[in-house]
């Protein structure tokens, strides 16, 4: 009983010591892969389902780590293609006790958006953007073993960051004090319309934790 407390103690020591790590750095180090989907050979749009970001690769290239972002076959063969990135300070979210947040002593769990990918299909004013994103949730000292859902918002901006279109999600991932640390991969699409005179290029979308969760900070 007593070396099973001593064992849960110094995990918690660890985990408590990485998190305000992480915390110090702010969620530096975002690394992205991007590709894009143009024409068919023979010309024309493409009305095939964009294919090539998948959830294996991103969820690999998580658990990999490393700031270098990840190169796919081809490039960013579309760069008219809407970016696809975290929304600032969104990337990452901390989760605490009741009435504490704040108080690095009290973190349940922390999770954090590493990875990011999107590919386009455009079918005249219509854009299509598949996109895919991972990333991982850490235990807190306060945390519990089991399973963690976190809510997602994904946006389409337009150039003056008026929100034409939105998606909302939960990734989910099992932690455990003797493996902290447990990892998650989304992909999804997200359509809307570019108006005239506007080019699909000045959109962006965005993605990030809710932080309307309850005791999030």
């Amino acid at each position: 009983m007593a070396q099973s407390v001593i064992v849960r103690l110094g995990a918690a020591v660890c985990v408590t010591t990485a998190l305000m790590s992480v915390l110090a750095l702010g969620g530096c180090g975002m690394s992205s892969i991007t590709s894009g989907l143009g024409t068919s050979i023979l010309g024309g749009s493409s009305d095939a389902e964009p294919t090539g970001v998948s959830e294996q690769d991103l969820m690999e290239a998580a658990k990999a780590g490393g700031d270098g972002a990840l190169a796919m076959a081809g490039g960013d063969s579309q760069p008219g293609c809407p970016r696809f990135v975290p929304w600032p300070r969104d990337s990452y979210v901390t989760i605490y006790e009741p009435g504490r947040v704040g108080d690095g002593l009290a973190i349940m769990h922390r999770g954090e958006i590493t990875k990011t990918a999107r590919e386009c299909h455009m079918n005249g004013s219509q854009v299509t953007v598949k996109y895919g994103f991972s990333g991982r949730i850490l235990l807190g000292p306060r945390g519990h073993s089991g399973p963690i859902s976190l809510p997602i918002n994904v946006f389409v901006a337009d150039a003056k960051r008026e929100r034409v279109a939105e998606d909302r999600l939960r990734v989910d991932a099992s932690v455990a004090v003797e493996n902290p640390i447990g990892y998650f991969s989304a992909v999804r699409t997200i359509t809307f319309n570019v108006p005239e005179g506007a080019r699909a290029g000045e959109f962006e979308v965005f993605v990030g934790f809710d932080r309307t969760t309850p005791n999030a900070g």
